[in-house]
This record gives structure tokens, C-alpha cells and sequence, in this order.
């Protein structure tokens, strides 16, 4: 009697969120932070450590990896052709091939992960900060040099910070420590003092669009123009937004702030903010809407064109506003509070004051 064949069981594959960073061929801003890395590398006297530093998703990791394989691609040694734009390397070369891979036997990348058994906290371990050092201390395996990426640095442990230290006071030969962080205070000052730092600003949307373009191809002009102001010069923060629900909240951000005193649609405006039982649309409102008042506040300040609704009440008040916006997204989300009262509690606070 013949047996049934075995059903052949579905193989599924964790999605690695690093591998957009990791193959980005192109250079999106940060040119002058580019060149920077470039003419130190040229120079022979290369910083063995430097932190990148800025806001959250305007592209410090890909800049990072875009360092890295140059360098280990032998641009440093002059091994490379010139290229318009610094720290090029061509998408078929081999090093490019493999960092993409996330094969490079000389390239370390170390990102936060989960904490204690768990928890939902993210950090860097001691233990990844203890086999980087040792991974730098190595010889490299094709005689030129090592590279690691630390990406997120302010979400180190203690421990692990302090036994980076002891890398950064004695470095190896012909190795590279590279810091991203979105909160550079946050640092050891031991740190920040033996590190080379650059600043790198969000980008502008002559420099966004493009990348949206590449990031979010579905995408009309007008959502990626959407998407660009309300993401701030963040490219990260833009393709975050559209996943989720940002654009349609958005709309409704947008709604609410022109007819704050449209008190007959606040409960079906709430019904839409509070649609998703696990509160994530909640949280993107009053998001989008606090990036709003702040993003008026500063156009205001700065004399330049507001929006209407800004007119409704004092700048202070706008901004004690913004606080306590604030602290109604954290208590609702700590204590578990009912999501669509409390946007009508926030739409309440926007309508214009009574005269």
C-alpha cells in the first residue's frame, strides 16, 4: 500500500528591515558630511571613531554603510575611480554585493534589540558591545580594514558603553567605529569626547522626494508632497507614516485644524482616530497634530506665513496646547483610557475660544 506523499511544509523568512539601508546606492543630502569622511580617509590620518548625528530616519545608518564599504572596498588606498558624488561605490562591485548581503567578513553592524526576557525596551547588550571589540581587535580578514556600525548608540547599556570606552581610549590599527544617534546628550561624555562628530540636518524636499519616489513608488506627487511636510526632512519618519495610517490622518489633522469650531463632525472624526483597537491611529493623530501646532508655532517666530488657524488664540496658549496634547496621548495609553473620547477631548481644546 502505497503512503500519501508528506505534505511539504511552507518555509517563512524574517524580513530584514536593514537591507534598504544597507543597498542604498545613491547619495540623498548630507554631501558636505560625505565628503568630510572622504578627505579624512584620503588624508592617511582617518579618526578611528566618529558619531553621526541628527533626527531620527534622514539616512545616518545608510550614510554609515556608505562609508564603510567604500572603505572597505579600498577607497582609502586610492583603489577606487572618481565619482561625481563622494564615498561612491558601484552597486556590482563585489564589497557592494556583500555588505548588501550582510556577508562582509569586515563589517559589524550592532542595533538595539529586545531587553530582558519579555520586555519590549530597546537596547544595545553589553554582550554585542563586548564581541564588537573583539571583532575590531581582529586582523582584518582581507588585509585592509574593519568597520563597525552602531546604530542607535544612545540606546546602549551602561555597561555596554563603558566597555566601548576601552576600545575608543586604545584603538586597533586600521579600524573604524562609527556612532549614529538621534540623541548625542545621551552619550558618555567619555564617549563624545573621542569620537569625530558630525551633524547631519533633515533633508530638504528637493532631496526627499527623489528618495520617496524610490522608498514609495505607489505614491501620487501630492502624498509624497504630503508625506515630505509632515515627516519633516525624515525619510524614515515618511515611509513609517505610509505604512500605517499617516496620510489618512493626515486629512483628518487637516480637518480638524480648519474648522476647529465644527463641533456637529467631532464625533464621526473621532470614530475614524479611534477605528483600530490597538491605538495606533490614535497615536499618529495626536502625532501629526502636536507636529502640526509646533510646525506653526515656528513659522509664526519666524515671521514668516502662518496658518489661519493659528490666529484663533495667543502663540502661549498654542503651546501649553502642545503639552497637554502630549499628556493626553501618554495617560489614555498608560492607564488605558477610552481613544475616541479622548480626541474629542483634544477637539475640544482646538475649537476656538468663546468670546
Amino acid at each position: 500500500m502505497s503512503r500519501a506523499p508528506r505534505a511539504i511544509k511552507e518555509q517563512t523568512f524574517e524580513e530584514d528591515p536593514d537591507l534598504p539601508v544597507r543597498a542604498m546606492p545613491d547619495l540623498f543630502g548630507h554631501r558636505g558630511a560625505a565628503e568630510t569622511l572622504q578627505k579624512a580617509a584620503l588624508s592617511g590620518r582617518l579618526p578611528h571613531a566618529w558619531m553621526l548625528a541628527g533626527p531620527p530616519g534622514i539616512g545616518k545608518a545608510t550614510l554609515g554603510y556608505r562609508f564603510g564599504r567604500w572603505l572597505l572596498a579600498g577607497g582609502a588606498e586610492g583603489a577606487l575611480p572618481e565619482a561625481a558624488t563622494p564615498l561612491h561605490l558601484d552597486p556590482g562591485h563585489t564589497t557592494f554585493r556583500r555588505i548588501a548581503a550582510g556577508a562582509h567578513a569586515d563589517l559589524r553592524a550592532l542595533r538595539p534589540n529586545t531587553g530582558e526576557k519579555g520586555g519590549v525596551k530597546q537596547v544595545i547588550r553589553v554582550e554585542d558591545s563586548r564581541d564588537a571589540i573583539r571583532f575590531l581587535a581582529m586582523t582584518p580578514a582581507e588585509g585592509g580594514w574593519r568597520f563597525v556600525l552602531v546604530d542607535g548608540a544612545e540606546l546602549m547599556r551602561p555597561e555596554a558603553a563603558n566597555a566601548l570606552l576601552k576600545t575608543l581610549e586604545e584603538p586597533p590599527p586600521r579600524a573604524v567605529l562609527l556612532l549614529t544617534t538621534a540623541a548625542p546628550d545621551r552619550l558618555l561624555p567619555t564617549i563624545r569626547s573621542r569620537v569625530r562628530r558630525l551633524d547631519l540636518s533633515p533633508l530638504d524636499i528637493g532631496e526627499l522626494d527623489p528618495l520617496l519616489m524610490r522608498l514609495l513608488p505607489q505614491l501620487s506627487t501630492t502624498e509624497r508632497a504630503t508625506l515630505g511636510r509632515i515627516a519633516e526632512g525624515s525619510a524614515g519618519q515618511a515611509v513609517a507614516l505610509a505604512e500605517g495610517e499617516g496620510l489618512a490622518m493626515q486629512a483628518l489633522v487637516d480637518r480638524a485644524l480648519a474648522d476647529p469650531g465644527d463641533r456637529r463632525g467631532w464625533h464621526a472624526l473621532a470614530d475614524a482616530v479611534a477605528a483600530k483597537r490597538d491605538g495606533s491611529g490614535f497615536a499618529t493623530f495626536i502625532a501629526l497634530l502636536r507636529r502640526a501646532i509646533s510646525a506653526g508655532v515656528r513659522q509664526a517666530a519666524r515671521g514668516e506665513a502662518r496658518p489661519e488657524w493659528l490666529g484663533d488664540r495667543p502663540l502661549a496658549d498654542w503651546s501649553t496646547l502642545w503639552d497637554r496634547l502630549g499628556q493626553l496621548a501618554a495617560e489614555t495609553d498608560v492607564l488605558s483610557l477610552d481613544r475616541k473620547q479622548a480626541v474629542l477631548t483634544a477637539l475640544l481644546w482646538l475649537a476656538p475660544p468663546r468670546r
